[in-house]
């Protein structure tokens, strides 16, 4: 039979043809076995966890995603996968923000959710089936003190979409067909989750980045450039570091406490078993800072991509309950640029004057305008006209914050993260593997 060697230790992978294919691996709980019968005296089925009870997964396949090849995706490269593991799926191929709101005695049945396309895809599937979970168990989500219930069921990425950050980030590659298998073998990795609010109602949960100033104006400004595929972010990015616009206001953020609250002690998050060990630092007292800033980003992961490989925080954890909270104070565009241009050298973007970042579990930020604003009305921004959509404009008064790829519609929110409140199919990143 065809053989090939896994990615580190123990885990190994045997195909067998015209007899019983067998996989076998170390698992961190001790020995596990999985095997599927593709031959002559094997029955169908997979034999996992679960006994001989055959796996159901409900995938989501975007159909604008990876430049419209997301079904083309998962129809070549892992759905021949998930029929040979005796995996039954049923296929949807519209954005996931469609799970039935109320209980459906199919969804009590599934072993899992998969989503096929990028990073915003599976906000949506990771928002919808987050509500679903506390409109279910009757908890009010638009209270941003509410402790949330996590889901039962797990989420795989299968990556296609134009940024495939989250599965860098938990498996370290975007390759679809190693994104099935941690699938099949069931592995599973848990994830911090940020829930937005503005006031008291609920606006977005975010796993990668939440960004005001610079990334909001990037991500806004692309929105009207989606025919250029990919390269919309570089043409926004280009025209976003030209215009340098800063915005004020005051950030309020709750640090936290312990050894683990160094958000550059240079160690590298690579799954539950390093870094993340499950145990939340005890929180101190809030703190803030007021000025202009050029950026506000706060991530829950590295979020390492391609052109980024170690990220905006390169030692950021996926499942200790904090997220990093980096602030760029307004500084230069040559000042601006050399910080984003060390995000993909691997040197230290934050070894800069007009840099800091903190380990926080929450966040407050409201904009200058609507401090000195009596009636706390949102100011009116202006788009971007003239040369280059906006380079000789005035300046704007607000910017706007990017959720995950999605633009928000206010920029006075509050942020706080919930430690491993959902589950994925992966294990995290193994020595050797991906960006890091």
């Amino acid at each position: 039979g065809d053989g090939f060697g896994a990615r580190a230790g123990q885990q190994r992978w045997v195909w067998g043809q015209g007899q019983a294919a067998e996989m076998s691996l170390g698992d961190r709980d001790g020995q596990q076995r999985w095997a599927w019968g593709t031959g002559p005296g094997t029955g169908d089925g997979f034999e996992g966890r679960a006994g001989q009870q055959r796996w159901k997964l409900l995938v989501f396949v975007n159909p604008m995603g990876g430049r419209c090849r997301a079904g083309e995706i998962y129809q070549d490269r892992v759905a021949g996968l998930f029929a040979l593991a005796g995996i039954q799926t049923e296929v949807i191929g519209e954005y996931p923000h469609n799970i039935p709101p109320h209980p459906h005695p199919y969804l009590a049945d599934l072993d899992g959710l998969v989503c096929v396309g990028g990073d915003g895809t599976f906000n949506e599937l990771m928002h919808a089936l987050i509500s679903r979970t506390q409109r279910k168990a009757g908890i009010p989500e638009d209270n941003p003190m509410a402790p949330l219930l996590p889901p039962q069921l797990r989420i795989g990425i299968i990556p296609a979409g134009s940024t495939d950050c989250i599965c860098f980030a938990t498996v370290g590659t975007n390759d679809p067909v190693t994104s099935a298998l941690h699938i099949i073998i069931g592995d599973s990795q848990p994830l911090d989750v940020c829930s937005v609010h503005h006031h008291e109602r609920l606006l977005r949960y975010a796993v990668s980045l939440v960004g005001y100033g610079f990334y909001g104006d990037v991500v806004s400004d692309s929105e009207r450039h989606r025919w250029m595929g990919p390269m919309r972010y570089d043409f926004s990015g280009f025209k976003a570091v030209l215009c340098n616009r800063s915005y004020e206001g005051t950030v309020e953020f709750l640090t936290v406490g312990g050894t683990e609250a160094n958000p550059r002690d240079q160690t590298r998050c690579r799954g539950r078993e390093t870094g993340s060990n499950g145990v939340s630092s005890p929180a101190s007292k809030w703190q803030w800072e007021q000025g202009r800033f050029l950026a506000i980003n706060l991530t829950c992961m590295s979020s390492a991509c391609p052109k980024s490989p170690d990220g905006l925080s390169p030692s950021a954890h996926l499942a200790d309950g904090t997220a990093d909270l980096i602030l760029v104070r307004e500084c230069s565009a040559l000042g601006f640029l050399c910080h984003l241009s060390r995000h993909m050298d691997h040197r230290d973007q934050f070894d800069l004057p007009f840099v800091s970042v903190h380990r926080v579990q929450a966040l407050r930020f409201t904009p200058k305008q609507l401090e000195d604003s009596e009636e706390g009305e949102q100011p009116g921004r202006r788009g971007w006209k003239g040369l280059l959509g906006g380079l000789c404009c005035g300046e704007q008064p607000l910017s706007s914050w990017s959720c995950d790829g999605e633009t928000l519609p206010h920029a006075d929110i509050s942020v706080r993260v919930h430690r491993q409140l959902i589950h994925l199919f992966a294990r995290g990143i193994e020595q050797g593997m991906g960006l890091l």
